[in-house]
């Protein structure tokens, strides 16, 4: 890793902290569905003199001088992602996912237009509209839910939202939902009511890339995605669209939304991009969602109720309270035990937000470390025992140290 000397002999105080980070991301297992751990080519691309220079504008179009350089770096990094995901027209700048998402409602309606996307605590997104983000409090959406039974996003129920509401966007992508999406069914169904298609794959644009999920690019009319999470890239985003739409989408992100791109960033996201496209990423995509399967069959059979009975990419949602646990005391006792998760709230569920019944789990971090679905038993194994011993401290502790023997029997490789 880097020596850091620099920071050393200036600011000690920034440097420990630093220390004590990547020595809890060594010794502890991540399997929050979002995060990830990025190469070495991404991190030192991050740190890059790049950083140095405004470039409002767009290549060959800037309102600074001195950008001829930027241009060619910026062209880079959209011809890689055009060619990663089969794009006609791709904006590398946003700055993360909900500015993107941000900059999509921008490019295609107006405040007050009437939206259509998936509830929060049903698998969406805060910018899907909830009614404490600002996509809730400027536009007017209307919301689909998963079934109560299977967990599934219903299609036929769907259109019947749609055809009564006659949404101006229909918003199909997730950040908690465990299944494939039918693409061509929500196209289907926004044709025949008039709506865009704006399809956002924030958490499974990896998978999509590698060919492992089906790809939206092609058929939606905009697509979002962060370049983090299973893309394994520096956090930030990019919005990809139709030609026909290029124009309006740019204007939307500079200068609608942003100033100035942070070009160190997407100097970072070209490394990911061109990472992406080689066929070692294919086979770490492949094993993500093979350890994923594993994880969802090994909680069913310790019997833990997974949201849809299972999983068709990285993700998983459990709902604690079958083993009388909230998803906020879950998280809690794992964390004590090194193992990272998210709480996430559950279909329907009576709890509260900050407090809800569930837990999300992925596996995009812990494949990068290589393990593989033997491992993933053996961390199913910890944490059913770390929640059912949750107040037994030796037990928890004991776990802690066979988690962290693990973990540095397979070092994250850009540590």
């Amino acid at each position: 890793m880097f020596d850091y000397k620099n920071i050393y002999a200036q600011d000690p105080d920034v440097l420990a902290v630093i220390k004590k980070e990547t020595k809890r991301q060594s010794e502890e297992l991540e399997l929050i569905a979002s995060e990830n751990y990025v190469s070495r080519a991404v991190l030192e691309a991050m740190a890059t003199v790049l950083t140095n220079k405004y470039s409002e504008g767009y290549p060959g179009h800037r309102y600074y001088g001195g950008n001829q350089i930027i241009d060619e770096m910026e062209s880079l990094a959209i011809e890689r992602a055009k060619k990663l995901f089969g794009a006609e027209h791709v904006n590398v700048q946003p700055l993360s996912g909900s500015p993107a998402n941000a900059a999509v409602y921008m490019a295609f309606i107006k405040p007050g237009d009437k939206v259509l996307g998936l509830k929060l605590d049903h698998g969406g997104h805060l910018s899907h509209g909830h009614p404490v983000n600002f996509s809730g409090m400027l536009y007017n959406f209307t919301q689909y839910e998963v079934e109560a039974q299977s967990g599934r996003i219903n299609m036929d129920k769907v259109r019947q939202i749609a055809s009564r509401e006659k949404p101006k966007i229909i918003v199909a992508g997730y950040s908690a939902y465990s299944r494939e999406i039918e693409w061509q069914k929500f196209k289907e169904i926004a044709d025949e009511v008039g709506a865009f298609t704006f399809a956002d794959i924030a958490h499974t644009a990896g998978l999509i890339a590698a060919g492992e999920m089906a790809n939206p690019v092609p058929l939606f009319d905009v697509v979002t995605t962060t370049t983090h999470k299973t893309l394994r890239g520096p956090r930030g985003a990019i919005i990809m669209c139709r030609d026909k739409y290029a124009k309006q989408v740019d204007r939307a992100v500079f200068p609608g939304m942003q100033g100035g791109p942070h070009e160190h960033i997407i100097a970072a996201k070209a490394v990911a991009f061109g990472e992406n496209l080689q066929s070692e990423f294919k086979q770490y995509a492949k094993q993500v969602m093979a350890n994923a399967k594993t994880m969802a069959e090994e909680f069913i059979r310790l019997g833990y109720p997974v949201i849809s009975g299972g999983t068709d990419n990285h993700l998983m949602v459990v709902d604690m309270t079958a083993k009388g646990l909230s998803g906020k005391e879950a998280e809690s006792v794992l964390d004590r035990c090194g193992i990272s998760v998210s709480r996430s709230t559950i279909p329907n569920d009576p709890n509260p937000p900050m407090n809800p019944s569930g837990v999300r789990f992925g596996t995009p971090a812990v494949t990068t470390r290589g393990l593989k679905t033997e491992e993933i038993k053996k961390i199913v194994t910890w944490i059913n025992a770390g929640l059912e011993h949750k107040d037994e401290i030796e037990v928890l502790e004991k776990i802690r140290e066979e988690v962290k023997e693990m973990c540095l029997s397979f070092p994250v490789p850009s540590i």
